[in-house]
C-alpha cells in the first residue's frame, strides 16, 4: 500500500514537471511568433487583402501558374549582340523587398524581379570579409577580385601603395575593353561622380579609389606627375578615351579651383594642377570626331545619336542629385536614370557590332550610408524603372541583361508591421512602451537620433516633426559616421542570351566571364566555339 501510494506520488511528481514543461514549451513559442494586439484584416490600410488570396483555391492556381512558367522557360542560347550590366550599388536583398513594397506592395515584383533567371553572388575581398565598391567592381567589371579600396589591379597592390599600381603587370582589364578590342562599342551611365569606385572599374588602375584627382594623390603622398588620378585616366588612359558613352557626375574632379562650375558660378574645382580636363577631352580625339560635352537635361535630350562620335555628360559638380530632391525642389535640368540609358543606348546602337553598356544606379548606397531609407529605396524603384526601358527597348534573342549588387548594406526590414502598411512606417512596439520603425540599421549617424544615451531610452518617433521628410533618418544601434556595407551574398538577375548561366551561388568575379562567353569577347571560352 505504502509503496504503490509512493508510486503514484512519484508519477504525479513526474507528470507534473512533464505538463509544466509543456506549458512553458507553449509559453515559449508563443514568445517566438508573438500575435500583436493590432492584428487582423479589419486594419489593413487600402484593402490590401483581397477576397481572393482568402481561398484556397487562390493560392494553390497562382502556385500552378508559376510552375508552369518554370517549365516553359528556354535557354537562349544565341550569341549575344549587346550586354547592359546594370549594378544597383548597395542594393541588398532586404532593399529589394522594401522597395518592391513601396512601389506597389508586398505581392508585385519589380520589372527585373520577373527576370527568367537568379543566382547569387559572393562579394568578399581579397584581403576583407565585408566588400567596398572598389574592390567589387575590379571583380565584377574585370573577373579578377583585389584588395579593399583598390580598382582595376590585382591583389599584389596594397592600398595607398603609389608604386605597386603603376606596375602594369598588375592591371585588370575590364569587359567594356573586351567589347571594344572585338569591335563593339562600350559606355557608362551611372548617378554617381563618373570618376567613382564603380564606374572607375571600367577604366581605371589605381591603389586607392579617393584618388578622384591631382589633389588628393599629392595629399596621401604620392606625386600626381608620376600617379595618374582617376579623371586624368578618365582622358589619358587606355581604355576610358575609347568609351563611346561616358554619363554621370562629377565636373569637380576634372577643373582647378581656379576654374569655376558651369552650373555653379561661385564653386570651383577640387584639382590643384591648373588643368580643365574636360576641355582636354574634348581636344583628345582625331581630327574629325565629334565629342559632345553636356551638363544639363535639356542638352542631353536633343544630342543627335547619329551625328556624335563621343559623348561626355556629367550633369552635377558632384553626384547627380537624389530622384526625390529632383522631383520635390523642381530640378528640371537633372536627366532621371532612365533617361540617360536611353540616350546612351540610342548612341551605342550606332554601332552594327554591338554594345556593352555599364549602368550604375549609386546613390541607392549613399541613402543606405546616411541611414535616409526614403532616398535609397526610392533610387532603386528609379533603377528598376531604367532596367524595364532596356528591356523592352532592346530584344531579348540578341540583348543580355544582368542586374546585381556589388555589395550589402546593414538595413533590416523587420517586426511585424501589418500587410499594406507603410515601409517606411512603424512596426509594433518595444518593452519600453515606445514604438519601433520597419527599417533599421545595424550602425550609423541614426542612433544620435532615435537613442539618447545619457538616459539609456529611446526617442518617440511620433514626435519627430521630420518623420516623414525625404531626408529623415532613421534608427541605427551603433553610432558611427557612416553606416557600413553588409557581407552577405547579393543577388543577381538575368534574361537574355545565355542568362541560364547566372544561376547557382558563384563568385562575383564569375560575372563579367559569363557575359563574355555569352557574347563571344575576352580570351576566354566563348559560346560561338560551341557552334
Amino acid at each position: 500500500m505504502h509503496r504503490t501510494l509512493g508510486t503514484l506520488l512519484v508519477i504525479a511528481t513526474v507528470l507534473g514537471v512533464a505538463f509544466g514543461s509543456l506549458n512553458n514549451d507553449n509559453d515559449n513559442d508563443k514568445r517566438h511568433h508573438p500575435r500583436l494586439p493590432d492584428e487582423g484584416n479589419s486594419k489593413l490600410p487600402n484593402g490590401r487583402i483581397t477576397e481572393q488570396e482568402q481561398t484556397i483555391e487562390y493560392w494553390r492556381n497562382q502556385a500552378k501558374a508559376t510552375v508552369q512558367k518554370l517549365l516553359e522557360k528556354a535557354e537562349n542560347r544565341n550569341v549575344a549582340k549587346n550586354m547592359i550590366m546594370f549594378l544597383g550599388d548597395g542594393m541588398s536583398i532586404s532593399t529589394v523587398a522594401m522597395a518592391r513594397i513601396y512601389a506597389g506592395g508586398e505581392e508585385k515584383p519589380l520589372f527585373f524581379e520577373e527576370f527568367p533567371f537568379t543566382g547569387m553572388s559572393k562579394t568578399y575581398c581579397v584581403n576583407y570579409q565585408v566588400a567596398d565598391s572598389a574592390c567589387t567592381a575590379t571583380a565584377y567589371l574585370t573577373g579578377v577580385k583585389g584588395n579593399y579600396e583598390t580598382i582595376g589591379v590585382n591583389a599584389h597592390v596594397r592600398v595607398r601603395d603609389c608604386e605597386a599600381a603603376r606596375n602594369r603587370n598588375t592591371h585588370t582589364t575590364s569587359i567594356g575593353q573586351w567589347a571594344i578590342d572585338a569591335g563593339k562599342d562600350a559606355g557608362i551611365v551611372t548617378t554617381t561622380r563618373v570618376t567613382h569606385a564603380s564606374p572607375s572599374g571600367m577604366y581605371a588602375h589605381t591603389s586607392f579609389r579617393d584618388w578622384e584627382n591631382d589633389y588628393w594623390v599629392g595629399q596621401d603622398g604620392c606625386d600626381p606627375e608620376h600617379v595618374d588620378d582617376i579623371a586624368e585616366q578618365l582622358v589619358y588612359g587606355e581604355t576610358a578615351p575609347r568609351l563611346r558613352v561616358i554619363l554621370g557626375g562629377g565636373r569637380r574632379e576634372f577643373m582647378d579651383r581656379s576654374h569655376m562650375d558651369y552650373e555653379y558660378t561661385d564653386k570651383g574645382g577640387y584639382r590643384s594642377d591648373g588643368r580643365h580636363l574636360i576641355n582636354e577631352w574634348l581636344k583628345n580625339g582625331p581630327v574629325g570626331e565629334n565629342r559632345t560635352f553636356v551638363w544639363k537635361r535639356s542638352d542631353l535630350l536633343a544630342v543627335d545619336p547619329h551625328r556624335t562620335d563621343r559623348l561626355l555628360g556629367m550633369f552635377e559638380q558632384t553626384h547627380c542629385v537624389y530622384n526625390l530632391d529632383r522631383v520635390h525642389k523642381n530640378m528640371v535640368e537633372e536627366p532621371t536614370l532612365a533617361e540617360m540609358v536611353d540616350k546612351a543606348t540610342d548612341v551605342l546602337s550606332t554601332n552594327p557590332n554591338g554594345f556593352f553598356l555599364f549602368v550604375e544606379g549609386g546613390r541607392i548606397d549613399h541613402g543606405h550610408h546616411d541611414n535616409q531609407a526614403r532616398y535609397a529605396i526610392d533610387e532603386t524603384v528609379e533603377f528598376d524603372k531604367a532596367i524595364e526601358l532596356a528591356r523592352k527597348k532592346f530584344s531579348e534573342e540578341d540583348t543580355l541583361i544582368v542586374v546585381t549588387s556589388d555589395h550589402s548594406h546593414s538595413v533590416s526590414f523587420a517586426g511585424y508591421p501589418n500587410r499594406g502598411q507603410d515601409i517606411f512606417g512603424t512596426a509594433g512596439t518595444g518593452k519600453d512602451g515606445l514604438p519601433y520603425m520597419t527599417i533599421s540599421y545595424a550602425n550609423g549617424l541614426g542612433f544620435y537620433k532615435h537613442v539618447d544615451p545619457e538616459k539609456g531610452s529611446r526617442s518617440d518617433v511620433r514626435e519627430m516633426e521630420d518623420s516623414g521628410a525625404d531626408d529623415f533618418v532613421f534608427p541605427a544601434m551603433v553610432p558611427v559616421d557612416l553606416e557600413t556595407h553588409g557581407g552577405e551574398d547579393v543577388a543577381v538577375y538575368a534574361s537574355g542570351p545565355w542568362s541560364h548561366l547566372f544561376t547557382g551561388s558563384y563568385e562575383q568575379n564569375v560575372i563579367p566571364h559569363m557575359m563574355a562567353y555569352a557574347a563571344c569577347i575576352g580570351n576566354g571560352r566563348k559560346a560561338c566555339d560551341a557552334k
